[in-house]
């Protein structure tokens, strides 16, 4: 069934969510349809396909907001959840319910091949393509997985003050991971492509491609030396794709963190938190990533958003809560899994900007330390800004060049610290997508950087360093 948030008495439900109090009523509409294929040991595993559909209802009073859903897709169903969360509202007269205006965005996003066009059995043969270059990419491989992941997703908001949005987005994913055994050496590699995009994807990243350069990863961690332990200069490459950014200062740059005293970059606006050679940008604007929208699931156009700019502190990341509480600017921010979760301050699409450095020289330039390609899974308290990530594919750097691969290597400091230090930036810019978790709730987005070099960091490892540099 087909519905649209204007066909019901919005007046009539606002009325009733703010009947005893509150500044702000919202409602948020949203159907979403999936299709997964998983490929496993050379046959289908699982394929998973649902529609969901349903609405949530927020209510803001003061500081303090409270929300409610249903699936009951009904204009009695959101009146009586309209009641329901008014009785815990305790909040000064409502503000005047203005009438809707339908919202503008800047951004559009054209799908030219739509997945749900094309046949489970053509999405299959993407899928069979990927295993088969797979299994003939490394000699060592034991099995293989490729997973094929789309989803659809329609959203209506509107609300109270008079805004009203309404987008659709189409994600795509593709992904191969492979586990190898070579020896006693067993590890895993995986390889993921995507975006806010149809089946152009595979216009640019052909089945093929994506399963050789997982591959080609397997295969450089197979014939991989123990990593060295110590502080050394490490070159994050354009691959590695801003995973560093996102998580060692994007979250401390969101404004329910940061506003809240739970981020090391509180109350530091207009400060210079890093290097002058570094700009840091959050924008939902960008064709065809993963983390780009027209509306965030506030309604809130989306923007790009200069967070560092060389080097000085100029904004916080906001949703309308933080807005509401702190009177930080509305940014685009406000994300939500899905209409069964209330909204929070989100990244989009994080980048550290390029430089002018050639990327050649900035490994050139380099007599000895870490060339990180890939970076995974870590941890960071965003009060301290302290980290620790894993290493997913390095090699040791000799006399400005690449050498052998190293495994089991980790990368530990501080955000600010790092980026302080942080000498060369590159001119190129390496994209990598993602799902972020926060909070219980897991949102797409895209991380991105250059070439950049840190002078010091400490790296965790097996060997001592001494050994290596010694050759």
């Amino acid at each position: 069934m087909t519905i649209s948030l204007e066909q019901m008495n919005l007046d009539r439900i606002f009325r009733s969510a703010l009947q005893h109090g509150g500044e702000f009523a919202e409602l948020f509409f949203e159907t979403s349809e999936s299709n997964q294929l998983f490929y496993e040991d050379k046959k289908i595993d699982r394929v998973i396909s649902g529609i969901d559909a349903g609405i949530g209802l927020r209510v803001i009073f003061g500081h303090q907001s409270v929300y409610g859903y249903t699936s009951d897709l009904t204009e009695q169903s959101l009146i009586e959840l309209a009641n329901t969360l008014s009785k815990v509202v305790q909040g000064k007269t409502p503000n005047q319910i203005v009438a809707l205006t339908p919202a503008k965005s800047g951004f559009h996003q054209s799908i030219q091949k739509k997945p749900q066009k094309l046949s489970l059995k053509d999405k299959l043969r993407f899928v069979q393509r990927a295993d088969a270059a797979a299994w003939s990419a490394c000699a060592d491989v034991k099995q293989v997985t490729v997973g094929y992941l789309e989803t659809l997703r329609k959203i209506q908001i509107a609300n109270s003050i008079g805004i009203l949005a309404k987008d659709e987005k189409q994600y795509l994913t593709f992904y191969t991971q492979l586990v190898g055994q070579r020896g006693e050496q067993t590890q895993t590699s995986y390889e993921a492509q995507g975006g806010y995009i149809g089946l152009e994807l595979f216009d640019q990243h052909t089945p093929e491609s994506i399963a050789q350069e997982a591959g080609r990863r397997l295969n450089s961690l197979l014939s991989a030396k123990p990593a060295p332990a110590g502080t050394m200069p490490v070159v994050l490459a354009a691959e590695a794709g801003g995973t560093m950014v996102h998580e060692a200062v994007g979250h401390g740059l969101e404004a329910d963190l940061a506003c809240n005293g739970l981020s090391v970059y509180k109350d530091k606006i207009g400060q210079r938190v890093a290097s002058p050679l570094v700009s840091i940008v959050d924008d939902g604007t960008m064709s065809g990533k993963r983390g780009s929208f027209a509306f965030d699931d506030e309604g809130e156009a989306s923007k790009h958003n200069l967070l560092i700019d060389k080097g000085i502190l100029k904004s916080y990341m906001s949703d309308r809560l933080s807005h509401v509480k702190f009177g930080t600017p509305l940014t685009g921010n406000g994300r939500r899994e899905s209409y069964r979760h209330k909204p929070i301050v989100r990244m989009t699409n994080t980048l550290l900007s390029s430089g002018k450095d050639e990327p050649e020289s900035i490994l050139a330039n380099t007599p000895k330390g870490l060339y990180v390609k890939g970076l995974g899974g870590g941890q960071v308290n965003t009060v301290t800004g302290d980290f620790v990530f894993a290493i997913t594919e390095g090699y040791l750097i000799y006399d400005g060049e690449i050498g052998p691969a190293v495994r089991g290597a980790t990368l530990a400091g501080n955000g600010p610290e790092v980026l302080t230090q942080v000498d060369r930036v590159g001119s190129d810019l390496g994209f990598a997508i993602g799902t972020c978790g926060k909070d219980g709730q897991r949102a797409p987005v895209t991380d991105a950087q250059p070439t950049i070099r840190i002078p010091e960091i400490v790296v965790g490892g097996e060997v001592p360093i001494e050994t290596y540099w010694k050759k």
